[in-house]
């Protein structure tokens, strides 16, 4: 399997925006949360691989975003199953470029990206207008409120969350108490990660 070293030097690779390092680095950090939350904790390096690498192609072809992952992602040396999870997370979802993705999430791990990936993005987005500009003082009933309200975060699907929560046959309070649990318990590593990149990148 790639290493998480590698896979992050792949992601640098076609990716330079800071807010897409930092949206791959939280997604990465909640996929372990989530892992080790579910039992899968032995796996948690490998959910983790997964959520790094799952917007590789957004920055460089977002009209064709998880159509020319693949691509690179076998040039990177990157195993099947893992392109599969990456590919996976577009499912129902069509694109820029008029074409619906049709890579179904079979796996926990699959439905979990699927389903948290867009809520990160908007609990970030409402962590921004608090006096704290973090999520680790804020409230699920906050949190309901922003997503209630059909203007905020309007580019966050509502949509592909919702259905998200129903892949996993999961209430949809259940899953977003466990990915802002999941941000708030991460916000310090991916802080930290984000130093490190900034360093380098």
């Amino acid at each position: 399997m790639i290493t998480r070293n590698e896979a992050f030097e792949l992601l640098k690779k076609y990716n330079k925006d800071p807010f897409h390092i930092q949206h791959a680095l939280t997604v990465e950090a909640v996929m372990k949360w989530f892992s080790n939350e579910l039992g899968y904790g032995t796996e948690s390096e490998y959910w983790g691989i997964v959520g790094l690498l799952h917007d590789i192609d957004f920055e460089l072809y977002p009209e064709e975003h998880c159509l020319k992952a693949p691509e690179m992602l076998r040039n990177g040396g990157v195993s099947e199953d893992i392109i599969h999870a990456v590919c996976s997370h577009g499912y129902g979802i069509t694109v820029g470029c008029g074409v619906t993705i049709d890579v179904e999430p079979i796996h926990e791990m699959e439905k979990v990206l699927f389903a948290a990936d867009e809520l990160t993005g908007l609990i970030w987005a409402a962590a921004l207008m608090r006096p704290s500009k973090s999520t680790k003082d804020m409230e699920l009933k906050s949190l309901k409120k922003k997503y209630k309200s059909k203007g905020f975060a309007a580019g966050c699907s509502r949509e592909v969350i919702e259905r998200g929560a129903e892949q996993l046959g999961w209430e949809l309070d259940k899953l977003l108490t466990m990915t802002l649990q999941a941000m708030a318990d991460s916000e310090d590593i991916i802080s930290a990660e984000m130093g490190k990149a900034g360093a380098i990148l």
